[in-house]
């Protein structure tokens, strides 16, 4: 039996250049029969791009070493201190390298053998669409990654199961999440994720700009809040007139005179945040006038819905009401403003008049429109959660009672516009329902009824596309029926039967009874 004496080694695997120079100086005491070393490929599974990096060190130097791939010759080149075989591109499966060192003071050395696979398969990666996830709570990404070893996002990094199947945490306010998984070779496979969050929900009321500057209508409305009677406001951005409550500086919005400075943003949203209340600005956006008449006179048409004999379109709303949807300009205007609004910090975005005009659309005209009204609609949606979300705010979209069964009324289509929204809030106020929809014979007299019945639809609707909920509109004025406490309680107890526990309630004078709110 030899004797074991102990020689200089060098430590060589599959590292980057830089490690292994590192490294080489550390001198180790092995056994002597360890003439010639190739580490980190015995029993490896290695990738294509990991062959790049194997060498090799021998104590007994380079001269007469000599190295065979899978029976074959196989070209060597010194590297500094280090020899480096040329493996090149190899076919995937198994492969041996053989390395000979050169003869020593004790004759033929040991040959190194090394077995390896190649691997230049990645993982099959399957991501589910992970649920919302509500701001200041964890949510989790599931899916499969089968051929992996270990799937990471971010700082987590966990082993699927023997079926592929993995779960990792997320934490709210990603707006991504970058989902890899690696198998044993290194390969990966990479899978970006969109991780949105969840609406907390809101019972809420609406006020408008000039609402909130009167202390007569604001203060009451204050008290609500104070009560627990509600935790929302909705305060209006630019509403029905195509006026800015507060002194957008959009140039748009400066150059067309839309500014009303009725109340400072950033002072109201501070009041409003230091008691709690979440605050959700509403933006009027093809009802607007003051854009219309600006673009009519400045020669610009095409920014405005016509007639068909080439008008303005009125409709019954007033002249150059209703701003073109399929203009670049006209919804480039509407989101900058909605941008300006969440970076102000305005927690929600709530989109109205987010349709065309009702009417004959045959008689309509949409200069620019290359679609449908209802998927222009819906791509807006998409091109305005992007900008909104940037910012950290939630999307919303006011739609007619109407939309889920006749979408094309008015140009709203409720799961292409789910899609891009956290929650849709229709408008089933009882008076705006004729006798016999959905089967109830007078909806302004049986709030509970309609509204049940028209949010069930609305529910399957807002399904079918995407994670959105639905945050109705409900009544909170008279038409020709006196609505009172029990009505308006009517509508939110129809809703929380049907697991909706958020509303907006709507009244013109911005005037609420607490009677119909109970403190939570």
């Amino acid at each position: 039996m030899p004797s074991a004496r102990m020689n200089p080694y060098w430590i060589v695997g599959i590292v980057s250049a830089t490690a292994v120079t590192a490294a080489v100086a550390i001198p180790l005491s092995m056994p002597d029969r360890a003439d010639v070393a190739v580490l980190g490929l015995p029993g490896a599974e290695v990738s294509p791009t990991a062959l790049r990096d194997v060498v090799i060190a021998s104590p007994r130097g380079y001269d007469g070493l000599s190295a065979a791939l899978n029976g074959e010759p196989l070209p060597l080149r010194r590297d500094g201190d280090l020899v480096r075989p040329d493996i090149g591109e190899l076919p995937e499966g198994g492969h041996t390298l053989v390395v000979t060192p050169p003869p020593g003071l004790f004759g033929e050395g040991e040959p190194a053998r090394v077995l390896f696979r190649v691997d230049a398969t990645p993982p099959e990666l399957d991501v589910y669409p992970p649920e919302p996830v509500k701001r200041g709570t964890a949510g989790e990404i599931r899916g499969t990654a089968h051929g992996a070893v270990t799937v990471s996002a971010g700082e987590e990094q966990v082993r699927p199961n023997e079926d592929g199947e993995f779960a990792l945490p997320i934490r709210a306010g990603l707006r991504s999440v970058t989902v890899t998984a690696r198998d044993a070779a290194g390969n990966t496979a990479i899978q970006e994720v969109p991780v949105a969050l969840r609406h907390p929900g809101m019972r809420a009321v609406h006020l408008t700009a000039s609402a909130w500057a009167s202390p007569t209508l604001r203060e009451p409305v204050l008290d609500l809040v104070r009560e627990g009677r509600i935790d929302t406001i909705q305060l209006d951005i630019k509403d029905e007139s195509g006026q800015i409550g507060y002194a957008s500086q959009v140039p748009m919005a400066q150059r067309i005179g839309a500014n009303t400075g009725l109340y400072d943003a950033r002072a109201a949203l501070e009041l409003l945040h230091s008691e709690g209340i979440h605050v959700v600005g509403r933006i009027v956006a093809f009802r607007d006038p003051v854009h219309g008449r600006a673009a009519w006179e400045a020669g610009e048409h095409d920014q405005v819905v016509q007639t068909s004999g080439g008008s303005a379109w009125s409709g019954g709303y007033g002249d150059y009401s209703f701003t073109n949807f399929a203009d670049p300009e006209v919804r480039e205007y509407n989101i900058a403003l909605a941008e300006e609004a969440a970076e102000l910090g305005f927690d929600d975005i709530l989109w109205d008049y987010i349709r065309r005009p009702d009417g004959d659309v045959s008689q309509m005209v949409f200069p620019g429109l290359d679609t449908s009204p209802e998927e222009s609609i819906a791509t807006f949606l998409a091109e305005s959660r992007a900008a909104i979300h940037r910012h950290g705010a939630f999307q919303g979209a006011s739609v007619f009672g109407i939309a889920a069964s006749r979408p094309t009324q008015i140009a709203q289509d409720i799961p292409a516009m789910s899609e891009h929204v956290d929650y849709v809030a229709p408008m089933v106020y009882p008076s705006h329902w004729g006798p016999g929809e959905y089967g109830v014979e007078d909806p302004e007299s049986q709030p509970y009824d309609i509204t049940a019945r028209s949010l069930a639809e609305f529910q399957d609707l807002a399904r079918q596309n995407g994670h959105s909920k639905v945050i109705p509109w409900l009544q909170a004025f008279s038409l020709r029926v006196p609505y009172g406490p029990d009505e308006v309680r009517a509508q939110i107890e129809a809703a929380e039967d049907l697991g909706i526990d958020s509303f907006l309630l709507w009244n013109a004078g911005c005037r609420y009874d607490p009677r119909a709110l109970a403190p939570t």
